[in-house]
């Protein structure tokens, strides 16, 4: 028994001398070297941070410098962009007179032809008329010779009438001369009013077309002359009365040369007045009756910028 209490006392001895050991608090120099590592860890993260810290800021100030860059670079397109575009509308703006020009110049040149016909075919009116009256002239003096009356000294010199026969040749009269002023009278001041269009003179080329209508209505060239009454107001932005003109066209004469340009430009000038729809209609039936014209091809091309078809719609079934 005593024995168990000593070998007990002995136990408990040993296990407050390792529990105190455990307990007993580190020698200073283990406690310094932890610190010491502490410290090293602590500057270590520190420098890392400020290191990160450093690149950040390196970063950013690259970034705003390349979106600076984007920024003037944009800018700059920006300002070539509007410059390009001022350029293409003034070069659009100079192209479309220019061929408003030649437009009109190739409307004077047609109507030059069509007026060189027109003299041309009266001219072979005329050499058809001469040869006729000669030939019948012919025919009466061959007639003429073979009668003893004809033979005789005291007759009239060979081709011309017997004295006591009617002359076969028609005599002069008052009216005879001005039969061909007229006609000279009527292509002089058709040509003077067309040369006035041309060079911009609209109020003395109107004054000449009208004088032109007012005496000479039954002309070949009239149509073409009522026509450029209604150039003349569009070109000065009268569109009301470029309408009406053009309508004249196309009602007083149906079989004029100019009525598909006065049907192509009344729709231009209701387009320009506002009135869309009379336009649209007038440009498609233009289309309908004169297609593959040059008339038709502009009146598809501003269908086309206007964004809408050359064909009406047909209704949707109910």
């Amino acid at each position: 028994m005593r024995t168990r209490w000593i070998v007990l006392a002995l136990a408990a001895v040993l296990v407050g001398a390792l529990g105190g050991a455990m307990l007993a608090p580190k020698p200073t120099g283990a406690v310094s070297k932890d610190m010491i590592q502490l410290q090293e860890q602590v500057s270590q993260l520190l420098q890392g941070q400020r290191d990160i810290r450093s690149a950040i800021d390196t970063n950013n100030a690259t970034l705003r410098t390349l979106v600076q860059q984007s920024l003037d670079a944009t800018n700059q397109l920006n300002s070539q962009m509007g410059l390009l575009q001022k350029n293409v509308q003034e070069a659009t703006a100079s192209s479309g007179s220019r061929i408003d020009t030649m437009s009109t110049q190739t409307q004077g040149l047609s109507d030059n032809l069509q007026d060189i016909q027109a003299r041309v075919a009266k001219l072979s009116q005329q050499m058809n008329d001469v040869q006729g009256l000669l030939q019948s002239i012919d025919g009466k003096v061959s007639g003429g010779v073979s009668s003893p009356q004809s033979a005789t000294s005291s007759g009239p010199p060979a081709g011309y009438p017997p004295a006591n026969q009617p002359s076969t040749q028609a005599p002069a009269s008052d009216n005879a001369a001005p039969t061909t002023l007229p006609t000279a009278s009527s292509d002089t001041l058709y040509q003077n009013a067309l040369r006035d269009f041309s060079t911009g003179k609209y109020d003395l080329a109107r004054q000449e077309f009208s004088d032109y209508l007012r005496n000479f209505p039954t002309n070949d060239l009239a149509s073409n002359a009522q026509f450029y009454l209604g150039e003349i107001s569009y070109a000065q932005g009268n569109y009301q009365d470029a309408l009406a003109q053009y309508e004249i066209v196309m009602s007083n004469y149906p079989k004029s040369f100019k009525l598909a340009a006065a049907m192509l430009k009344k729709s231009f000038a209701e387009l320009e007045l506002g009135m869309k729809s009379s336009g649209i209609r007038d440009l498609r039936e233009l289309i309908r009756r004169f297609p593959g014209s040059d008339e038709s091809r502009r009146a598809q091309a501003k269908l086309k910028e206007l964004g809408v078809s050359t064909t009406p719609r047909a209704p949707a079934p109910r």
